[in-house]
């Protein structure tokens, strides 16, 4: 390349900095007919804003309760002492800042939704952000929380890339998401709950269309091998994933590289 030739990557001449396609993730995707990029974005914030004033009387109905105990175990995950400041990204109506501020950490929390943000009842500080934009400077929190959101982010690399900069050196991640267990009779009866029962109950009790997204929605998460790469490459080490409940739901844990 001769001097003052522009680079290979945009017309420009600068580099190309886009995430390269992930086509099996576009394939789950397509076959699951779900959106992408901004039309995705526009309808989690809509869903979440139209489902807010009913989310955590559904929540409960739909995990008997475990979703209570799913994340108690995600905030004693974190290791973090007391007075550690933890953002919950995705915060919905609250239920993660209400037990880290039990726990004696400090909390903020950060949602795309403002429907979710007006049911949110802690007192704790609140934020109408997009993940992949934290308004947060480099090291600022000690901790990071996010429950069952992994799969409604636009762009989840970029998202974790954001955590990167924003969670200091040592610091934690506790990350829950929807999965589906390994056994036979068990699996099966999460499919038929999850994908009938919860769309039913949604639907009687809240926004049926929301909660028939719901199932669809797991298409656009990332098998775990690909989950810990791209932590990996976002920074973090010591990435663990535990099933919880015979594998109902999944706990992701990371500590930020560096020294504390």
């Amino acid at each position: 390349m001769t001097p003052g030739q522009p680079s290979p990557g945009t017309p420009d001449g600068n580099p190309d900095r886009r995430q390269p396609v992930d086509l099996a993730l576009a394939a789950r995707v397509a076959e699951a007919d779900l959106p992408t990029g901004d039309e995705k974005t526009a309808l989690v914030r809509s869903m979440f804003d139209t489902i807010a004033p009913r989310y955590d009387l559904v929540n409960r109905l739909m995990t008997f309760g475990l979703d209570v105990r799913w994340r108690r175990r995600s905030v004693r995950s974190l290791g973090l002492p007391a007075g550690a400041t933890v953002l919950d990204l995705a915060c919905g109506t609250g239920d993660f800042l209400a037990i880290l501020t039990s726990a004696g950490l400090r909390p903020l929390g950060m949602d795309l939704s403002w429907g979710m943000l007006v049911a949110n009842h802690t007192g704790q500080p609140l934020a109408q952000v997009d993940a992949a934009a934290l308004p947060l400077v480099d090291g600022a929190v000690d901790g990071v929380t996010c429950g069952y959101a992994l799969r409604n982010f636009t762009d989840l690399a970029t998202v974790f890339g954001e955590l990167g900069r924003v969670v200091r050196p040592g610091g934690r991640l506790s990350l829950l998401e929807v999965a589906e267990p390994d056994h036979g009779l068990l699996r099966v009866g999460d499919r038929i709950w999850f994908r009938h029962a919860v769309p039913l109950i949604g639907g009687l009790l809240s926004d049926g269309a929301a909660y028939r997204y719901l199932p669809r929605s797991t298409a656009y998460l990332p098998p775990t091998a690909e989950l810990r790469s791209m932590l990996d490459e976002a920074g973090f080490a010591t990435v663990n994933r535990r099933a919880l409940s015979g594998g109902l739901s999944q706990l992701i844990t990371a500590t930020r590289r560096g020294q504390p």
